[in-house]
């Protein structure tokens, strides 16, 4: 396991740094030792290569790949992996340069989405990843078509025309996956339409991977989904009702976990299931609050909500700050005066997913968000009428109910304003 990084204070490091992103060195190779760990892979050896800058042709250094390439020899690794986005002319110098397979970050992240994909859609959509991945790397499995000759004449390059072929076959087969994913989409359109004819409000959990998400997901839904201290332990969306402490119910969505530096082709391939994100009616932002790199994991996952077109402003945001039990008191008490210091919608909740503390302040949080945008509407019904009772207690959310001395029904409903509407509509002279 290699970790090359920028010096922080390179020319190179400087240009392309976020405010408040800046990690340790370390705690980024622990992350990609985590990953490699992921799909069972067996790290002898790992080590952080300072770089003033990045290399053409061989990413490092000429000096650090004759020291690696002797490492290699005596620990007769077959695989060198590199926490670093690798262009194919580097990859293909430093596996001729150390006699084994390299592995950069895209690709490790890819070998664990094509591990953990269970569903037809998730398949499809690592799958896509995988093959836009590698549609630009071909050149490097085809050395033994050397001996073939392509184009006209005697001028073609050796296997161009096999290249192209299979760079023609996978464009065929990412068309097709393409196609495939485009009816998952409309199918899970379908399924949000239907989701919006009954009053159950939509919360998604998002957060950097091993966060604590699908912990809190069986935590508030009394689920089963696995839960492991893994990066990207699931990926498979997961949907479970969820009632609220008064009675209202709302759906929870658990997500893939997010990843600094995480492939632009996987937010693309995940976008279909991502949107459940885009229409979620509370997002919550589940951060590992012991982890010494939270701040890095917040912006981390910032920039993909950002990319999905969620600000760090929306107001369906509610920032969970989760693995409170994992605290020493001192940092405990820091991290709490400081979630004080948050007021309105910057206010936190502090939880632990795996004690139950603060889930139930949690449930308040998501039922005070909802009920913000919602409408309140007094009604009178006739007792007899069951049927307007029974539809609306279908399609909002009852708050009181009560007999009145003359015998009316009277009702409390809040709902979306759209909601209200229809309620207007369908009782004119109930409202009051």
């Amino acid at each position: 396991m290699l970790g090359p990084y920028l010096r922080r204070h390179s020319a190179a490091a400087s240009a392309i740094r976020r405010p408040g992103a800046d990690r340790e060195p370390q705690a980024r190779l622990d992350e990609a030792i985590g990953l490699a760990l992921a799909i069972d892979l067996n790290v002898v050896s790992a080590g952080i290569v300072s770089l003033n800058d990045i290399r053409p042709a061989t990413f490092i250094g000429k000096g650090k790949v004759e020291e690696i390439a002797g490492l290699v020899k005596s620990e007769e690794a077959g695989l060198v992996v590199v926490d670093g986005a690798l262009s194919p002319v580097q990859q293909r110098n430093l596996e001729k340069a150390w006699n084994a397979k390299v592995l950069d970050r895209t690709g490790l992240i890819l070998e664990i989405f094509g591990r953990r994909a269970h569903t037809r859609e998730g398949v499809l959509q690592v799958e896509h990843a995988h093959l836009t991945y590698q549609k630009s790397r071909l050149v490097r499995s085809w050395t033994h078509l050397e001996r073939q000759r392509g184009g006209f004449g005697f001028l073609g390059g050796p296997g161009e025309t096999q290249i192209e072929a299979d760079r023609r076959q996978i464009q065929e087969r990412i068309a097709r996956i393409e196609a495939e994913l485009e009816s998952v989409k409309s199918r899970r359109k379908l399924h949000r339409d239907s989701r919006k004819r009954v009053p159950y409000p939509i919360v998604a959990l998002v957060g950097y991977t091993n966060a604590g998400k699908s912990t809190l997901f069986n935590r508030m839904t009394h689920a089963s989904v696995l839960q492991a201290d893994m990066l990207f332990a699931t990926l498979d969306p997961t949907l479970r009702a969820v009632k609220l402490p008064h009675g209202a119910k709302v759906i929870l969505s658990d997500t893939v976990g997010f990843i600094s530096d995480l492939p632009t082709m996987l937010v693309a391939a995940f976008r279909a299931t991502l949107e459940e994100v885009i229409e979620a009616d509370v997002i919550l932002h589940v951060r590992d609050v012991s982890h010494e790199d939270t701040e890095a994991q917040m912006h981390d996952v910032g920039d993909v909500l950002l990319s999905l077109g969620i600000e760090q402003t929306d107001p369906r945001l509610i920032e969970v700050w989760n693995k409170i039990d994992a605290l020493h008191p001192e940092a405990r008490e820091s991290v709490f005066n400081k979630a004080e210091r948050l007021e309105g919608a910057l206010s936190p909740t502090l939880v632990s997913a795996l004690t139950g503390e603060g889930v139930e302040s949690l449930t308040t949080a998501i039922e005070q968000r909802l009920s913000a945008k919602r409408i309140e509407l007094d009604l009178i019904l006739d007792p007899a009428d069951g049927a307007g009772a029974s539809w609306l207690y279908r399609n909002t959310e009852v708050l009181e109910k009560s007999l009145q001395p003359d015998g009316g029904l009277a009702m409390k409903v809040r709902a979306e304003p759209s909601k209200i509407e229809q309620v207007r509509a369908k009782f004119p002279a109930a409202v009051h």
